[in-house]
């Protein structure tokens, strides 16, 4: 077992590291919650495999610091196999009827926006004074006093927050793991040396000393490249280093307007896909919008104004 479980690195662990150890436990007993949603609805046919996806991602986020990266990776390759064959299914979920869901707005009203306020500023204000605590672990402090409050507000039942949470990780599905699987691989994708290979490729395409085809190029690619990995960040570190750096700031254009701009170019394409699970499908989840993709056709049009006035902010701010 010890070949298997490595416990040494808990001693090496500082005070954000713990505290985010335990709420990527918290995240996978929630995982671990909807595999057994999935088992008790026996009308659910794939049940077994269903389960199986969600009990191997909780296995991964509960026990995958202590686990040789190779079992990690099977377990990865295992959760694709069952998505790709179409094995993980929403289970029956106990959802409010319109007359109670009518009857809770009645009754509190715009107090239901007390909650999530408390979520964001409690959020802003942990990250800002409480660095040591690190921006990713203020989200899962200001979701523990954002269900304070939710409670306080609404007097509900505790295990409300099993049922409704699980059912909300249901209703989002194996997408709700893409950031996570997207930023791997931009990384990757960075040591592989992807970025080479498309400045190789795009030293064909910008004309020499044009410096507008080669913004509009460096923002197109920017949107284009996070419409396929979902994720900006990732988008950012690849492009940057294959057109950003060798086409605009080895040019002279000013690698403040290039970084600040290039990622927010980025981001205009995560308005346009589906591969930003946590911006686009999981709003239409919560929404219980009868086409998931309703989301992203209502930023589309905003979205390609964006990127527009971004190649030209770019060429008129960068040089």
């Amino acid at each position: 077992m010890s070949t298997l479980l490595d416990l040494s690195k808990i001693s090496e662990w500082g005070l954000s590291t713990t505290v985010a150890e335990f709420f990527y436990v918290i995240i996978g007993l929630i995982f671990l919650m909807v595999g057994i949603k999935a088992l008790n609805d026996s009308q659910l046919k794939v049940r077994i495999f269903t389960a199986l996806f969600w009990f191997i991602l909780a296995f991964t986020f509960i026990v995958g610091p202590y686990l040789p990266k190779f079992i990690t990776g099977l377990c990865v390759l295992a959760m694709a196999a069952l998505t790709a064959l179409n094995k993980v299914k929403q289970s029956k979920s106990d959802v409010p009827t319109d007359a109670e869901t009518r009857a809770g707005a009645d009754k509190f009203g715009y107090k239901v926006f007390i909650p999530p306020v408390v979520l964001a500023l409690t959020a802003v204000l942990v990250a800002t004074f409480w660095k040591q605590l690190g921006a990713n672990n203020a989200i899962g402090v200001s979701a523990i006093l954002g269900l304070l409050a939710a409670y306080l507000v609404t007097k509900t039942k505790i295990s409300n927050t099993v049922t409704d949470g699980t059912r909300l990780m249901d209703n989002v599905g194996p997408v709700g793991i893409l950031p996570q699987v997207l930023a791997a691989l931009g990384a990757l994708f960075t040591a592989a040396g992807v970025g080479t290979v498309i400045s190789t490729g795009v030293q064909a395409i910008i004309p020499a000393d044009n410096r507008f085809i080669a913004v509009a190029v460096y923002c197109i690619a920017m949107a284009l490249f996070t419409i396929i990995m979902g994720n900006g960040f990732a988008a950012f570190s690849v492009i940057t280093v294959g057109i950003g750096l060798p086409f605009l700031i080895l040019q002279g254009a000013n690698p403040f307007w290039v970084g600040a701009l290039g990622l927010t170019a980025g981001y205009c394409g995560t308005l346009m896909t589906p591969m930003a699970a946590n911006f686009n499908i999981m709003p239409a989840a919560l929404l219980e919008t009868k086409n998931k993709y309703s989301i992203i056709k209502a930023q589309l049009p905003v979205a390609i104004i964006m990127l527009i006035i971004h190649i030209f902010a770019m060429y008129f701010l960068a040089f």
